[in-house]
């Protein structure tokens, strides 16, 4: 039995695909497969019910996996313990952060986090918040980059940033007139969603103070995605608005887009973007320099928690 098989076995209960689970742990699915079935020859017995689809555990399978999740966890332990004596950061490093982060916010520090620290295999899944924390509370990601607050008593919080809001105004929009917005704009103007799950999303309804479909400017057209850039470009032909991230506005070329970026008076509605990490943690010195890499990339105005409107 290793330590390999057993995050194999673990892979595949994840995501209950063998070809998945096999491209996610880096090998192919013949090494995978064949590492699985050694386990369940040495073992005696059948841990994974192939004649399903998708692939589902048996019931002493499902016993397996647990122990073997808790195994795996202690084997990481052992690995951070001897990373803690290295003068040099190393080791892979698991990131979840959200799809309205990603994008905007990893161009901005990645090259030189690299750079700074080539022995540390960073790996990013990008997924939504409540995916993110059962992810870390599985010990598969050593970190989160969330936007609300975690609401988990195993689950540490540091601030990053706060970040506001800013509306995406198609040409022909009403509020293309307006140099900036207020928060009261939002209650009759028709605004494009990101799909159900996605904190963004939440926090642009909670500042409709009445979000109401029969105020929308073409009722003939209803469209929720699960991407902002989608979304971006409906505006940029011309079609209703949206809300962005502040740091969104770096890969928006206004003089080219066809639509206006306008920012929101006082008070400014803002989000709070953070790291989250679990309780018993041994990473703090890659956290630590990750954290500062973030906090040293980021625009100036962003570092400082300014009066505002906080939308968790």
């Amino acid at each position: 039995m290793t330590i390999t098989q057993l995050k194999y076995i673990i892979a595949v209960d994840r995501y209950r695909h063998f070809a998945t689970a096999a491209e996610k742990s880096y090998v192919t699915q013949p090494t995978l497969s064949m590492q699985i079935h050694k386990l369940e020859d040495e073992l005696g017995v059948t841990i994974f019910d192939r004649s399903k689809s998708p692939v589902i555990p048996t019931e002493v399978g499902e016993k397996i996996i647990a122990e073997a999740k808790k195994i795996i966890k202690q084997s990481k332990h052992i690995e951070d313990l001897a990373a803690l004596t290295d003068d040099e950061l190393r080791g892979t490093f698991r990131i979840g952060i959200i799809p309205t982060v990603a994008p905007y916010l990893l161009p901005l520090f990645l090259r030189n986090f690299r750079d700074k620290y080539p022995n540390v295999h960073l790996v990013f899944e990008e997924v939504v918040t409540d995916k993110l924390l059962d992810l870390l509370n599985q010990d598969y990601l050593d970190i989160g980059i969330i936007a609300t607050p975690a609401d988990r008593g195993n689950i540490f919080e540091e601030d990053l940033y706060y970040e506001p809001f800013l509306g995406y105004v198609s040409e022909d929009h009403s509020l293309s007139k307006k140099e900036r917005l207020s928060v009261d704009d939002l209650e009759v103007t028709n605004l494009w969603l990101l799909n159900e799950g996605h904190c963004f999303r939440d926090q642009t309804v909670k500042l409709c103070k009445k979000f109401r479909k029969d105020k929308l400017e073409d009722p003939m057209i209803e469209f929720e995605s699960g991407n902002l850039e989608t979304l971006k470009q409906l505006v940029e032909q011309n079609f209703g608005m949206t809300l962005l991230p502040y740091l969104a506005k770096n890969q928006i070329n206004e003089q080219c887009a066809k639509a206006h970026l306008r920012e929101f008076d006082d008070p400014v509605p803002r989000r709070k973007v953070r790291i989250v990490y679990g309780r018993e943690y041994l990473k703090k010195n890659i956290i630590e320099a990750f954290k500062n890499e973030i906090i040293s990339a980021i625009p100036g105005e962003l570092k400082t928690e300014e009066e505002g409107l906080l939308v968790e």
